[in-house]
């Protein structure tokens, strides 16, 4: 694993629970996208904890100077607080990577494919999609995307745009806590709103990629199977309280400046 001290160059707030970290790398690195690098974190007495998070950046043509990770805050984890709470523009963070060599996708490998995003879950999607815009790539691909509340909706203006270039890039949203008005679909994913999804994209789905916590993926996983996908074709990704390790000592101190 290769280490490098990375220096956050910006924090942009995305939701009320996940913000953008940008790291200047100096020692740039290429990646696939769908691919992740772990976070380190040293507390003053030595203790150590990491994290993974999926790169949301493109690629780009070569190595990657910077990067961007969507951080969402797990009041049980380790890192995700101090990066929230604690870490600030000129601060180094330990960033190793990267690692994934499973969930990764880009316009070479073909389509139609559907991506399934719930949550923080969207962010190795956007790596995708922002590689498959920048080489002007018009591989069919659907993402559907699920929120609690339209506030929880990352990355929502640049996948519009996205979408409405006519690229063959669809976006298909769907909020599960919120009622009323709203242009997207109330309630969770199910198999009869994924068989639609399937029905109207005119050729067979190459590949299914879903990203989100363990619930979510175990039931997008099923009724996407239940769709009528078969198995073989799927690829999933999980993040959650699962993925924090078991002794939670929340990081306190000033990190490396």
């Amino acid at each position: 694993m290769n280490w490098q001290n990375a220096i956050i160059t910006r924090i942009e707030t995305l939701s009320p629970r996940v913000k953008s970290f940008f790291f200047r790398l100096p020692e740039p690195f290429s990646f696939r996208p769908g691919q992740h690098v772990l976070l380190r974190l040293t507390a003053p007495d030595g203790y150590r904890a990491q994290r993974s998070y999926s790169i949301a950046s493109a690629p780009g043509l070569g190595r990657a100077e910077e990067l961007e990770l969507a951080i969402e805050r797990f009041d049980d984890g380790e890192v995700s607080p101090f990066m929230h709470n604690v870490a600030q523009v000129e601060d180094e963070i330990e960033i190793g990577g990267p690692i994934g060599g499973h969930f990764n996708w880009s316009p070479e490998d073909g389509g139609p494919v559907l991506f399934i995003g719930g949550g923080s879950g969207v962010a190795p999607f956007m790596s995708m999609l922002r590689h498959r815009a920048a080489i002007v790539s018009q591989v069919p691909v659907v993402l559907v995307f699920s929120a609690r509340l339209r506030e929880d909706l990352l990355f929502f203006d640049e996948l519009s745009k996205l979408a409405a270039s006519g690229d063959g890039f669809s976006l298909m949203v769907a909020l599960t806590r919120e009622a009323g008005a709203h242009p997207f679909r109330a309630g969770r994913i199910d198999t009869e709103f994924i068989a639609g999804i399937v029905g109207a994209m005119k050729m067979p789905v190459r590949q299914v990629m879903i990203c989100g916590s363990h619930p979510f993926v175990e039931t997008a996983a099923e009724g996407t199977i239940a769709a009528g996908i078969d198995p073989g074709t799927i690829k999933t990704e999980r993040y959650g309280a699962t993925d924090v390790q078991a002794e939670v000592r929340p990081l306190a101190g000033p990190l490396k400046r």
